[in-house]
């Protein structure tokens, strides 16, 4: 699997990915009816870098990377990751983790925030953990899960240095 820097021509691939993570409105606080401009105006917005996970010529998932704040919350970095359905399992989401805190580290982040991850998301919640990530906040009921309803967010976080590397 290669992790590469996203180009203009990576958008339906990606769409085909985010599209239908956005739709099922499980894992992510979007409005589930965006249109593919307004998704991928959003995945590619302003401050983001945008990475693909392909194999065989094939993108199996996308994330981005920007400062997680502005000014004085700069030197930490924030992600977004999706997977494609067909991909689960493969070991997709890992590899782009592990290369999205390799490249946040390389571009002087400190540390690596995820402001919002979902409390069912527990296939994401283990990797972040394994990772080296924390629980450092819990927002009770702060997501309106279309299966649970009201669930909570997570709040976790990393420090960038070697040592803690997983």
């Amino acid at each position: 699997m290669q992790i590469r820097s996203a180009t203009p021509a990576d958008a339906p691939a990606i769409w085909a990915i985010i599209g239908p993570t956005i739709r099922a409105g499980e894992t992510y606080a979007l409005d589930r009816d965006m249109t593919k401009s307004e998704a991928l105006a959003y995945w590619f917005g302003p401050g983001k870098v945008v990475f693909v996970a392909e194999a065989d010529g094939a993108i199996l998932g996308t994330y981005y990377l920007r400062a997680n704040q502005a000014g004085g919350g700069a030197h930490v970095a924030n992600c977004g990751y999706m997977t494609a359905a067909s991909a689960t399992g493969r070991g997709v989401a890992r590899a782009m983790a592990e290369h999205s805190l390799a490249e946040a580290r390389d571009r002087g982040f400190r540390a690596m925030q995820f402001n919002f991850v979902v409390a069912t998301n527990d296939r994401a919640i283990r990797l972040w953990q394994s990772l080296g990530f924390k629980i450092v906040g819990r927002l009770p009921g702060a997501f309106a899960h279309p299966a649970h309803g009201f669930v909570d967010a997570l709040v976790m976080h990393r420090a960038l240095d070697r040592v803690t590397d997983g």
